[in-house]
């Protein structure tokens, strides 16, 4: 089984993800970065960021271990916000950018990603070389070839100024919630969204180790929701644990997701002129309704498999500036290399302000068709492509529903099941024609 997921590596701390494994694969990511530099008398830099989980602590020590041991130095900021990472990596022009986070994930779990030279994920090809390297025997650099470490949590103000930057209209006027899941980006949010112009609420800023992700953040939006009606305010951001993603509620406690900020956005790029091609980047997990209001507004969308790193790839394939999924993960890549969530909610909090009108307003553009999904378990997976008596059950269904309604079963890349998703006009024929589907699966896959 493959180390490398398509974000990383993770798995419960010390566990799936010990302090063993992550010494290894910083080891190995260190010769891949000296192997493959042009200059062979520059001696590389790392810059390393985690979470507020307790067990990036120890992960942490045992990366700049790895990296340092294999002579690479490294630039060590403390707790920022994944894209916070990528951007630095970029602006110092460090070789190699690595995050100690499990994102959304619960506290017990934890992860390592890594950033290549500009910022950018690293691809297959080159995760497969990190991997197929660990372990092996290496000569270890001495003396003044070692790395050094570098405390570096000023940094911070590096990133607040790129995420100012990226304003054209000061957010004066708005009265915001934002969620920071007691994680990375418990200090960040609030303090640039006040920078910014907003008078800002924070709500679970005040991490503790234990606390990140827990009935909180961009999973858990009712605290939020609670808070933003409590408050009068005008409306409420919510971040995951590294805050990458960026969810959002508005004045009258409707969830805003990230399809929604998509048209949002689209819609306000294209105002603009600076929506390339006039095309939106989106996923087959991408709601019927976002479709259908892109439509409307002249805006093409390209779909890609699940997963913001294939949002990314298309988008760099064929230069469109913006695309997204449904979980709050936004990329604008004429602002930054990866999806970025405060990055999402200064620009939706712009076009808030620039057009005047609510966030409800805003996101009432786009009608989400109720959608139902179904994971059927314990299948054989394999055996779905090709089958023609589950082929005939997906025509059927997508006869019966029309444009108003959208059919999808994929198979899922880690576990032995088949997801049946159904999109509808109304809920009770979603679960319906959803729930038919998955009988069919499961009949005919069943192991």
């Amino acid at each position: 089984m493959a180390l490398f997921g398509t974000d990383g590596i993770r798995g419960l701390a010390n566990r799936d993800l010990t302090a063993e494994l992550a010494l290894d694969v910083s080891v190995a990511a260190a010769h891949i970065l000296v192997e493959s530099s042009s200059n062979k008398d520059h001696q590389p830099t790392a810059i390393v960021g985690q979470d507020s989980r307790a067990s990036g602590e120890f992960l942490e020590a045992a990366v700049v271990a790895g990296l340092t041991s294999a002579g690479i130095n490294v630039y060590r900021v403390g707790v920022l916000p994944t894209p916070a990472i990528a951007h630095l990596v970029a602006e110092m022009k460090c070789d190699l950018g690595v995050m100690i986070s499990a994102s959304h994930n619960p506290m017990p779990d934890n992860g390592i990603k890594l950033f290549a030279r500009g910022g950018g994920k690293l691809d297959d090809a080159i995760e497969a070389r990190i991997e197929a390297r660990m372990g092996e025997d290496w000569e270890r650099p001495t003396g003044r070839y070692v790395g050094r470490i570098i405390n570096d949590e000023a940094v911070i103000e590096k990133y607040l100024k790129h995420l100012l930057s990226s304003l054209e209209t000061p957010l004066k006027g708005l009265k915001i919630v934002v969620d920071c899941a007691n994680g990375a980006s418990s200090y960040v949010a609030p303090e640039v969204y006040r920078r910014a112009g907003a008078e800002v609420i924070a709500i679970f800023n005040r991490p503790d180790g234990w606390n990140i992700n827990h009935d909180c953040g961009s999973t858990h939006l009712h605290q939020l929701r609670a808070a933003v009606l409590k408050e009068g305010a005008d409306l409420g951001i919510a971040h995951d644990g590294d805050a990458d993603r960026c969810l959002a509620i508005d004045a009258s406690g409707n969830e805003v997701d990230g399809d929604h900020i998509l048209t949002i956005l689209a819609r306000g790029f294209k105002a603009r002129g600076v929506l390339k091609s006039d095309t939106v980047v989106g996923t087959v997990m991408s709601n019927l309704g976002f479709m259908h209001a892109m439509k409307d507004s002249g805006i093409n969308v390209v779909t890609t498999p699940v997963g913001d790193r294939y949002v990314l790839e298309n988008m760099i394939a064929n230069d469109y500036t913006l695309g997204g999924e449904q979980s709050g993960h936004v990329i604008m890549r004429e602002l930054a290399n990866t999806g970025d969530g405060l990055l999402t909610a200064l620009q939706l909090m712009q076009e808030v302000v620039r057009t005047g009108k609510t966030l409800q307003e805003l996101a009432s553009t786009m009608v989400r068709f109720p959608q139902v999904l179904i994971n059927v378990k314990d299948v054989s997976k394999d055996k779905l492509p090709g089958n023609t008596v589950i082929a005939a059950a997906v025509k059927s269904a997508e006869d019966r529903l029309g444009d108003s309604g959208r059919v999808l079963l994929r198979a899922s890349g880690t576990e032995a099941l088949v997801r049946v998703m159904v999109e509808a006009a109304s809920d009770s024929l979603a679960q319906e024609v959803a729930q038919q589907l998955a009988n069919v699966v499961e009949t005919e896959l069943g192991k």
